[in-house]
């Protein structure tokens, strides 16, 4: 009755420890970390804060181009899997850890659980789509965390494997958010400013083009607001490679620890955001959410009202970020009790 989850990068870990705490409950899981994110405020705090047991294996691949890193990560996770022999593998979302423990698993014939299944974004110019494509077409199970996610399945010829199970970050939030807030001080590092947005980049097509980025500042420090930046490492080593200038509304931090950036996003005004997962955490936390994109796979936050999508090149840049109010109620798009019910259905795999 063992089980290995497969984890890399941040949201995979915070996904991870609300279901590693009730797996454990029942069966033998094996952690295996392949090292995608190697700083130690994404990775080693985020395990502690969460309290994730300490990974079975640490592959740390670190960084590195995307066949290199993923083909290192399908070696070491291969070799695992072999050893450990597990009763069923478990991947999360869209990276490249989820790919190559998609693959390594099905080859070896081993039952493959995606979670986070059926999210398309539908630009195959971003690696996240191709990875997540892959992962659902070689998945025996497919936990979808919305409506839209099967129906997407249903048209691919995938419902057979598909679950409508909800998304498992509802519970991850629920479950810290009011520790973050307690216990977090980040609020004295941003000198007790009381109203800002809070600003997150990674996506290459807005951080690795620099006139692009160049542009967002511009854009950014038009804004008559303070901005609150955590800068992921990527980014950063780009803007400090290429001499950029951060505006001065822009408040720079260092990468921060999960409970201090769950803190942030709760005492933000609005977010602006590249990523997936913040587009829904700022769902769940109501917070108006801009994101610097041309599409979303979160497609409900955008049609609930609560996210709106802009180009970074349209000349109404500034006042369509200024001017958003989300005037419609939220509905519950996630679902509830969603780790129980992954729980409940892993439970009747093993006994079918």
């Amino acid at each position: 009755m063992k089980i290995v989850s497969i984890v890399g990068a941040r949201p995979q870990f915070i996904k991870l420890s609300t279901l590693s705490k009730e797996l454990r409950k029942y069966y033998h899981e094996i952690i295996i970390h392949t090292g995608q994110h190697y700083d130690h405020n994404m990775s080693d705090i985020l395990l502690e804060d969460l309290g994730i047991p300490v990974p079975d294996y640490n592959l740390n691949i670190g960084s590195g181009v995307h066949g290199e890193q993923t083909g290192k990560m399908l070696i070491g996770i291969e070799e695992i899997l072999l050893k450990e022999k597990p009763g069923l593998v478990i991947v999360f979302g869209d990276t490249n850890s989820t790919l190559a423990g998609s693959l390594a698993a099905s080859k070896l014939h081993i039952p493959l659980i995606h979670i986070e299944a059926g999210l398309r974004s539908f630009n195959r110019r971003m690696p996240e789509e191709i990875n997540r494509l892959i992962t659902d077409h070689v998945s025996n199970y497919l936990f979808a965390p919305t409506n839209t996610a099967m129906i997407n399945l249903y048209k691919e010829g995938l419902s057979n494997n598909a679950i409508l199970t909800g998304d498992i970050m509802v519970d991850s939030l629920n479950r810290n958010l009011r520790k973050a807030v307690e216990t977090s001080d980040i609020d004295k590092k941003l000198h007790d400013i009381k109203s800002f947005y809070l600003l997150t980049l990674h996506r290459p097509y807005n951080v690795d083009s620099v006139p692009n980025l160049q542009l967002i500042f511009k854009n950014l420090s038009l804004l008559n607001k303070h901005i609150v930046f955590p800068i992921h490492p990527r980014t950063k080593n780009i803007i400090l490679s290429n001499k950029l200038n951060i505006p001065k509304n822009i408040i720079e931090l260092q990468p921060l620890s999960y409970f201090d950036f769950l803190k942030v996003e709760y005492l933000a005004d609005k977010i602006i955001t590249d990523s997936g997962g913040i587009q829904k955490e700022a769902y769940i936390l109501k917070k108006p959410c801009i994101t610097l994109r041309t599409e979303t796979e979160w497609i409900e936050t955008v049609e609930h009202g609560w996210n709106i999508l802009v180009n970074i090149n349209d000349s109404d840049f500034i006042n369509k970020i200024e001017s958003f109010k989300p005037d419609k109620k939220q509905r519950n798009v996630f679902g509830t009790k969603v780790t129980d019910k992954m729980v409940s259905h892993i439970r009747k795999i093993f006994t079918q």
